[in-house]
C-alpha cells in the first residue's frame, strides 16, 4: 500500500464499512457491485470509489433496503439514496463515513461543508460527541491493521485541533481566586493523542472550571513548577497508549509526591489507568475513571445526546 493511501484490500474495507469480506466477496460475484483489481491473480485492490460505493451499500444495507434491490442502482442513485436516508433517519453512520472519506482522500473542502452544515443542527457538543469521537475511535481500530497512514490521521487530527481550539477561544475568560481549584490538563511523556484532552478542556470550561491545558508529552519533573503559581490543583491525566507497569508505578509515584501535603487531587482517565494493578501505590487524593464517557457524566460535563 502507498503512503497517501488510495488502495485498499478487502480486510480494510471489511473494517471500514463493517461489511464482512466473505460477503462482500458474495456481492462482487452475484451482483457484479465492485469490480476490484487483482494483484497476482488473487489479492483484491479496491480504489477510493469502491470504498464511498461500498460505505454508500452499508447505510441503504442497514437502512432495510435489500441487496438485491440495490445492485440495480447506478453508482450515482448508490450515492444519492445513501444520503437521503441518512437524512431521513437522522443516521449518524453516514456523516461518519463522510468525515472519513474526507480524510482518506485530504478533502479539506469536504471536512468543512460538513462541519458548517451539521454544526448548525447539533450545535459542537453534539457534533463532537456524535460524530468526530466515533471516527476518532474507528482510527484506532484502523491502526490494528495496515488501514491507514499516519499522515491521514495527523491531517483529520489537526482540522479537529482547529475546531477546538476556536471553540475553546469563544468562551469566557473566568477569573482565577487564590482558593479556586486549577485543573491542569496534560498528556504524560509518549502519549501524542491530544484530541479527546483538548475536548475534555473546552468541556471544563464551559462548565466554569478553571483549566490549564499543558498538551502532550510533558515530563513528569516539570509539574511541580505550577505548584509555585497554584495552591490548590487538580491534576487530570488521560492514558490511550498503555504504559509498562513500572512507566505507571513511576508516574503515580511522581504524582503522588507532587500532592503530599496539599489538597490537591488528581483524576486519571482511560482503560488502562483504570485496570492498572498499582492502584495501591498511588494517594487517595487519586480518582480513576475507566474512560471519557463515565468521567464526563459524573462530572456533569456533558448533556444526555439521543
Amino acid at each position: 500500500m502507498n503512503n497517501t493511501k488510495s488502495t485498499f484490500l478487502i480486510q480494510d474495507l471489511e473494517i471500514l464499512s463493517g461489511i464482512k469480506a466473505h460477503t462482500i466477496r458474495i456481492w462482487e460475484k452475484r451482483y457484479n457491485l465492485l469490480q476490484p483489481d487483482r494483484k497476482n491473480r488473487n489479492v483484491r485492490i479496491y480504489d477510493l470509489e469502491s470504498l464511498q460505493k461500498l460505505l454508500n451499500i452499508s447505510v441503504l444495507n442497514h437502512a432495510g433496503h435489500k441487496i438485491s434491490n440495490i445492485a440495480k442502482l447506478s453508482d450515482e442513485e448508490i450515492a444519492k439514496q445513501a444520503k437521503e436516508t441518512a437524512q431521513q433517519d437522522i443516521s449518524e453512520n453516514y456523516l461518519i463515513h463522510e468525515v472519513l472519506m474526507a480524510m482518506f482522500s485530504f478533502d479539506e473542502a469536504a471536512f468543512e461543508r460538513i462541519y458548517q452544515s451539521e454544526i448548525k443542527k447539533k450545535g459542537f457538543e453534539e457534533l463532537f460527541i456524535t460524530v468526530y469521537a466515533p471516527v476518532l475511535c474507528h482510527i484506532g481500530v484502523l491502526w490494528q491493521t495496515d488501514a491507514i497512514k499516519p499522515v491521514h490521521e495527523h491531517f483529520l487530527t489537526n482540522l479537529l485541533h482547529q475546531k477546538i481550539t476556536a471553540q475553546t477561544q469563544g468562551l469566557k475568560a473566568l477569573k482565577v481566586n487564590t482558593e479556586d481549584y486549577m485543573h491542569v490538563l496534560f498528556l504524560s511523556q509518549g502519549e501524542m493523542h491530544q484530541i479527546g484532552m483538548l475536548f475534555l478542556n473546552y468541556l471544563m470550561r464551559k462548565k466554569g472550571l478553571h483549566t490549564l491545558y499543558l498538551g502532550s508529552n510533558i515530563p513528569l519533573g516539570n509539574l511541580s513548577e505550577l505548584k509555585t503559581q497554584f495552591a490548590n490543583i487538580v491534576w487530570v491525566n488521560r492514558m490511550v497508549i498503555d504504559k509498562t507497569e513500572q512507566e505507571k508505578e513511576d508516574i503515580l509515584i511522581a504524582l503522588t509526591s507532587i500532592m503530599e501535603g496539599s489538597k490537591d487531587k488528581c483524576w486519571l482517565i482511560g482503560k488502562h489507568w483504570f485496570d492498572n494493578s498499582n492502584k495501591d501505590l498511588g494517594s487517595r487524593q487519586i480518582e480513576y475513571f475507566e474512560n471519557f464517557e463515565i468521567f464526563a457524566k459524573k462530572h456533569d460535563l456533558i448533556k444526555s445526546i439521543v
